[in-house]
């Protein structure tokens, strides 16, 4: 038998679908990608929410963040509503605001986390540390969740973005314990609300990012340092053990995440 022409012709097909693939990249403006979206960022005006605000609005969204405090420098490009997330009060007023100014969302990114409970493990932990963690990590997004969903529902299609963390599977348990439970609930939550909605058009996506270098972690660094009696040098490469390493010896950049 001759394979030659059937060989041929494979190759032939090859070529056409690599040429349609070049032409389509060379022809997709990725400034445009997002545009006409409607996009919110909570924790959007710092570390790796306000990269991830940054990146959208670079791809054509309008992109709306959230913080408890107007950011330092202004920036007109984004739409800033202030709001304390970690506060049931906090989550329908944003919801409120967004769906009376811009009608609908398309993309939610639940990105507020973090954590300021003290260095020295369990026994340290109050109920308000406990409170505090979870309202802030785990309550805020499925707040926000339960306002924006239904209108993404109706409509048959929206994009939902659960930032969590590394530590929802390695927790550092003797400085971020409830950050670390809350980040697990988290990511449990979020794969039952995927499984829910996915047939209804809603993509519900969970991003677990390593450590990335935040003011946020910076503060953590000198909280474990001074619990711990060790340098701040120290306590980042512990950081890094208890995570399972880093190959590159260092955090993340916010960009690098976004």
């Amino acid at each position: 038998m001759n394979r030659k022409p059937v060989l041929v012709k494979a190759l032939f097909t090859v070529e056409i679908c690599a040429i349609k693939i070049i032409n389509m990249a060379t022809d997709f403006n990725f400034s445009n990608e997002l545009k006409g979206q409607i996009a919110l960022v909570t924790g959007g005006t710092k570390g790796a929410g306000k990269a991830i605000a940054n990146r959208l609005h670079a791809a054509g969204a309008t992109v709306i963040i959230t913080a408890r405090n107007k950011p330092e420098q202004d920036d007109a490009q984004l739409h800033f509503i202030a709001a304390d997330l970690s506060q049931r009060q906090g989550t329908a007023a944003v919801v409120s605001e967004i769906l009376k100014k811009f009608g609908r969302l398309d993309i939610l990114v639940n990105n507020l986390g973090g954590s300021d409970t003290p260095g020295g493990g369990f026994a340290a932990l109050s109920e308000e540390d406990w409170e505090a963690a979870i309202n802030t990590n785990l309550m805020a997004p499925v707040r926000l969740d339960r306002g924006l969903l239904p209108q993404m529902l109706e409509r048959g299609e929206g994009v939902i973005i659960h930032i969590a963390s590394i530590q929802g599977k390695l927790p550092l348990y003797e400085s971020t314990l409830p950050y670390a439970a809350a980040k697990a609930g988290l990511i449990n939550y979020s794969k039952g609300l995927s499984n829910e909605v996915a047939a209804k058009g809603v993509r519900v996506l969970t991003v677990s990012p390593g450590w990335i270098m935040t003011e946020s972690s910076e503060r953590m660094m000198e909280r474990i340092s001074k619990s711990s009696g060790i340098t701040i040098a120290e306590a980042a490469k512990s950081v890094m053990t208890a995570l399972g390493g880093i190959p590159m010896g260092r955090p993340a950049q916010p960009e690098e995440v976004a």
